[in-house]
């Protein structure tokens, strides 16, 4: 059955694709063996039925999410909510290590001809929607992770490909390449984006907007650091007392000021940080869907009543005028050939 709720759809980069402004993010589910604030599958269903009933239709794993459980149980509560295969758009990524062997990670050739099969076997599907690099592995020449990335098409195991977290100038060299060589074209860029991490806006984000390429930015609420339970220098929840990336990235003076921020306008409006910091991004430029990580019930809520919350430009500009530069994080790999 059909939720046609009050979700808008709009079409993910340069593709026919029709996507729901909110993608539920699935790297939470899967086995707490993996990371203790992981949900197994019985807790993570209800979250799957949450999605898809308030019109969600975009669902986003990877193969290293709970070592390829995450996308067992994606392919699982898909089934069991009798979901068809036509209404769901599923995407997946390769990159990260998936066994002990060099060759069992990267985008080369042999790793991703491996890695597509083993995907499609955990999800129980023919086919993904749109299949992403995690990250660039610069180990491995671009023409051949194209090329890899061409034949999964061409075999009809994914329709379309995107990439995740690289630098602008990595990016526009991949596009190029396509380009020149007839190959596949990246048609969405997964990017670490938020109120509190704002350095996407100088050149990767221009990129996507000139070539039309489909922003589905990861992290959207900096871990929850924008909700505005966390006090200063204290990680209180589960994930962020074990987040090293989280504690290097969102611990200035300056991103509890952006957060300060996002609570007084939350307390005017009466709503919650959440849905504020969301309806910012959903207001910004290119974003097509930003990917939302639920483990609690009201976190799916708050992002569907996000998208009918209208910042002014008053607000907007409140918002962003405590923002400091920060280090460029979220880049994993080495960044020269070896």
């Amino acid at each position: 059955m059909w939720h046609w709720s009050r979700m808008d759809y709009v079409t993910l980069g340069n593709s026919g694709i029709k996507v729901s402004r909110l993608c539920l993010g699935c790297m939470s589910y899967g086995t707490s063996k993996w990371r203790e604030w992981v949900l197994d599958e019985e807790d993570a269903f209800p979250f799957y039925r949450q999605a898809w009933e308030r019109g969600i239709n975009f669902f986003d794993t990877a193969d290293m999410y709970s070592a390829g459980a995450s996308e067992e149980v994606t392919g699982r509560a898909l089934k069991k909510l009798g979901v068809k295969r036509e209404e769901v758009i599923v995407a997946t990524k390769v990159y990260n290590p998936m066994g002990e062997s060099p060759n069992e990670r990267g985008t080369s050739k042999k790793h991703i001809r491996h890695a597509i099969d083993a995907s499609l076997r955990r999800l129980g599907f023919d086919y993904v929607d749109l299949y992403q690099i995690h990250r660039y592995d610069a180990t491995t020449p671009m023409e051949e992770t194209l090329e890899a990335l061409s034949q999964v098409i061409q075999e009809g195991k994914a329709l379309y490909i995107g990439a995740s977290s690289m630098y602008a100038w990595e990016f526009a060299k991949f596009l190029y390449l396509a380009d020149r060589h007839g190959l596949a074209r990246f048609i969405s860029m997964q990017n670490h984006y938020n109120l509190a991490y704002r350095e996407e806006e100088r050149e990767m984000i221009p990129l996507c907007l000139e070539e039309k390429v489909g922003l589905i930015p990861w992290s959207p609420l900096a871990r929850g650091f924008l909700a505005g339970n966390r006090p200063r220098s204290e990680a209180v929840t589960t994930r962020a007392k074990t987040d090293d990336f989280g504690r290097q990235m969102y611990d200035q003076e300056a991103d509890f000021a952006v957060v300060d921020r996002v609570t007084e306008i939350a307390k005017k409006r009466g709503v919650s940080n959440g849905q504020v910091a969301l309806a910012w991004i959903l207001q910004k430029p290119g974003i097509t869907a930003p990917i939302i990580g639920a483990t609690k019930t009201h976190h799916l809520e708050d992002a569907v009543k996000a998208l009918d919350l209208h910042l002014t430009s008053d607000e907007l500009k409140a918002l962003e005028d405590p923002y400091v530069p920060h280090p460029v994080l979220g880049m994993s790999g080495p960044r020269t050939r070896r």
